[in-house]
């Protein structure tokens, strides 16, 4: 997280950019799937760090979380993106009012309360 914190602004914008084309590309098969869940716990990890948070959630990765929450066929990098969202808007400096944290809280009540129904 340190690492990311202190990069110039060209190195931030390429990680941006590489994080953002793995997460839009779809799972074909098991190994993609894979790679991208593997991506998504690396940013569980670092977005616990303020700064870092606080980056990436007002950055063009958000979007395509939200994207990725809505569309992934995989339920496992849909729980995933949920969780990514969650620790991003806990941990930022600042939240703003245009933020849809909302549809997290949304796919939690779905997802649990499938759960629960089906158990």
């Amino acid at each position: 997280a340190e690492k990311l914190s202190s990069m110039k602004d060209m190195d931030w914008n390429d990680f941006l950019q590489r994080v953002c084309s793995l997460l839009d590309c779809p799972e074909k098969n098991t190994g993609a799937a894979r790679s991208k869940l593997n991506l998504l716990y690396y940013l569980c990890t670092v977005a616990v760090h303020k700064e870092v948070a606080s980056k990436l959630i007002s950055s063009q990765l958000f979007p395509i979380l939200i994207q990725q929450l809505r569309s992934a066929s995989n339920w496992d990098i849909r729980a995933k993106v949920a969780r990514v969202i969650d620790l991003l808007a806990l941990h930022t400096s600042e939240l703003g009012e245009n933020v849809p944290v909302s549809e997290v809280m949304l796919f939690f009540k779905f997802f649990f309360g499938g759960s629960f129904v089906n158990a």
